[in-house]
């Protein structure tokens, strides 16, 4: 077994089934303001929106998890199905495996599962792939989009990390030039700057996959022991939404655990939330329909959550009330991030 199967392997088990998660999101320090006069109730709230243009029914992802070996190439299948059944996006684990060992590409591939699906491709940003190879992959595949990650803080922990970090944004302009690019932290949150470049780079999206869920870092350690890169590191996930406000479209991953999770990001300004790990561990746990279950659980959290606040459908609650207060008010203050429009809308 070549090495990058081996690490998918080791991944995949070490996430379904030790601690790997680190911090918190800082949601906890969102409050939406409640409307007593709501005349909406769950069923009457609209939670389609659009995600890279294409429709969804709910503003959810189920987010890049694994690829590359035949048992991850089951869980794309089984999960892409879900997310065709709910009208939720989905996306694949990192197509390297696939880009180096090409008869490893129908482990990703999942539009027979999922033929309307919003599907993400998935790519290092520091692998120095061509754009026609990363263009290539997301063809192949069929995918609608192509997540080009950063995960700068994993390369330093994993012994065998590629920390070639120099080419990272250049890499992500030229494959933008070619095919649509979501630029996708891995759980250290992206700042305004670097949001502003990415901007300026091409990207059609930016996820924020910030600090308070999976921890990669954590991952590593635990899976050789070796390297080093501070545990305790990066911007929790609402803390990144506040930063990258700066006109693409924002997916908030990292820690997204529910639904009323869910509606704070949006509130704060993303469009729409992603999952893996709860999706991974449902999914271990009791199969597909575990993770029908847990996400259509989430589903009704979040129409709960717009009716309690007079939000009829998600450019509602985009532009609903929602307060800061903590260590989140304090990082914004320390960062000029204004956030008094919130609670003023």
């Amino acid at each position: 077994m070549n090495q990058t199967k081996k690490r998918k392997l080791e991944h995949l088990d070490i996430c379904a089934n030790q601690n790997v998660e680190e911090g918190t999101t800082w949601l906890e320090h969102t409050k939406l303001v409640p409307d007593a006069l709501t005349k909406l109730n769950p069923t009457q709230i609209d939670t389609s929106t659009t995600l890279l243009g294409k429709k969804l029914r709910a503003p959810l992802v189920i987010s890049a998890i694994t690829g590359g070996v035949e048992e991850a190439g089951k869980i794309n299948r089984d999960l892409a199905g879900i997310a065709e059944q709910l009208g939720i996006g989905f996306g694949v684990g990192s197509q390297r495996a696939m880009i180096e060992h090409s008869e490893t590409w129908e482990t990703f591939y999942v539009r027979e599962q999922a033929p309307t699906t919003l599907v993400l491709g998935n790519v290092g940003a520091v692998n120095n792939y061509s754009a026609e190879q990363i263009l290539n992959a997301m063809q192949k595949i069929k995918a609608d989009a192509m997540c080009m990650h950063l995960n700068v803080a994993q390369e330093l922990a994993q012994p065998e990390g590629d920390t070639s970090f120099e080419h990272c944004l250049e890499n992500i302009k030229a494959a933008s030039k070619k095919l649509p690019v979501v630029a996708k932290e891995t759980g250290c949150g992206i700042n305004k700057q670097n949001a502003l470049a990415l901007k300026d780079a091409g990207v059609k999206a930016i996820d924020v996959g910030g600090r308070g869920g999976t921890s990669w870092i954590k991952v590593e350690a635990l899976r050789k022991g070796a390297g080093y890169a501070p545990i305790e590191w990066g911007i929790p996930t609402a803390a990144s939404i506040l930063e990258t406000q700066v006109g693409v479209q924002l997916i908030a991953t990292g820690g997204i655990r529910s639904g009323i999770q869910t509606a704070k990001a949006i509130a704060l300004g993303a469009d729409s939330a992603g999952l893996a790990l709860p999706v991974l561990r449902w999914y271990y746990k009791n199969g597909k329909e575990g993770v029908k279950q847990g996400l259509e659980q989430m589903i009704l959290e979040l129409k709960t959550t717009m009716a309690l606040t007079g939000s009829k459908d998600i450019k509602a609650l985009k532009n609903s009330n929602i307060v800061v207060n903590g260590p989140l008010f304090e990082w914004c203050q320390s960062r000029n991030i204004d956030v008094t429009r919130l609670g003023n809308r």
